[in-house]
């Protein structure tokens, strides 16, 4: 029985589910989500990250990473954390242009965070020949607090789902996910039982609000670690800077929009990061966070440009590869102003490195 099928039994039998259960179930499922047993990276799959892009955008969180460690004294022990690695290739030029950096990779503990089986297996065939051996570990709250962390996220909060809550005439309602009489799955309204607060900000009838549970449970997780161990997180995804309405649920296969409700478990669900929470989550936790920046002004402080032009020197044959992969990851148009950077940090003194340029 395929997921959806197996959905529409299940809200059959016990009414409508919430767009969050829905989206978890959807990438998740052990038998049919798609991270659980299909996930498609890259040009011939469903979607390209930053990270695919170019090794450009690897080798500067590298040296994010590095300078991390610096101004936390160059400890003896520090933990290297990605939560979310993909197919292990952000991970891969973060190790390499670490090299760089004398006694750092000889302080690292590797730790990667990945609910997906297929991922694992790609991450460890990318990393087998790494300076670091990596081990695995389920979740934030199961790395050890005895050594600083520098963690690296990204596209991890798209992930996470929201709740979706529509304004209407008649006020508020929740979005949910339904079955008709033919056993299609369809969005309906019904009664809000919890969970939602009157946004602050105006909303229009017919206007949306998300609100991830899931998300700002990350952020505090985030915010207490760093609180506790010392050291720094660094975000970089898609979403919002500020608080507003919006529906951004989409599901992509084949690197283009389809329906998410059509085919549960074959396509990748996301909604935008909801930076605002989680970076509130993470100050509740007992944090220091930094505001957002575009991915664009955030790579150019690491230096993105002055990399690009070191790559087209060794090839020039390269040049006009390596400046479409510079306006990917830096434009406005593409990747540099939708996708957004922030930081968590401890002690207060730190300042994670690009926000103090």
């Amino acid at each position: 029985m395929s997921l959806k099928a197996r959905l529409a039994r299940e809200i059959a039998l016990t009414g409508p589910m919430s767009v969050a259960d829905y989206v978890t179930r959807c990438l998740h499922d052990p038998r049919d989500g798609y991270y659980a047993t299909r996930p498609a990276l890259g040009d011939g799959g469903d979607f390209v990250t930053a990270p695919l892009v170019s090794q450009m955008f690897g080798e500067l969180i590298g040296l994010w990473a590095v300078e991390t460690w610096n101004r936390l004294g160059a400890p003896e022990r520090l933990r290297l954390i990605e939560v979310g690695p993909g197919d292990g290739t952000l991970m891969s030029d973060v190790l390499r242009a670490a090299r760089l950096a004398p006694g750092f990779l000889e302080a690292v503990d590797l730790i990667l965070i990945e609910p997906s089986g297929p991922l694992r297996d790609l991450q460890a065939r990318a990393l087998a020949g790494a300076d670091v051996a990596p081990r695995w570990v389920r979740d934030l709250t199961k790395v050890e607090t005895d050594a600083p962390v520098v963690l690296i996220a990204n596209e991890v909060l798209d992930c996470l789902p929201a709740r979706q809550f529509v304004r209407t005439d008649d006020g508020w309602f929740e979005r949910r996910v339904g079955v008709t009489d033919d056993q299609d799955l369809v969005f309906g309204l019904t009664s809000i039982t919890g969970g939602f607060v009157r946004p602050a900000f105006e909303v229009e009838p017919g206007g949306v609000v998300e609100i991830s549970e899931q998300q700002a449970a990350f952020g505090h997780d985030l915010g207490a670690l760093v609180r506790a161990a010392s050291g720094a997180a660094l975000l970089i995804d898609y979403g919002r800077a500020r608080p507003e309405a919006g529906d951004t649920l989409q599901a992509l296969r084949r690197h283009a929009k389809v329906d998410p409700l059509d085919a549960p478990g074959q396509a990748d669900l996301t909604q935008w990061a909801d930076f605002p929470t989680v970076l509130e989550a993470a100050v509740r936790a007992g944090a220091d966070v930094t505001g957002c920046l575009g991915q664009g002004e955030f790579l150019r402080r690491l230096g993105i440009e002055h990399r690009a032009e070191a790559l087209i020197q060794g090839r020039p044959d390269a040049a006009p590869v390596i400046e479409r992969q510079l306006n990917r990851l830096t434009a406005e148009d593409q990747m540099g102003t939708l996708f957004k950077a922030a930081a968590i940090f401890s002690p207060r003194s730190l300042v994670a490195p690009g926000w103090d340029a």
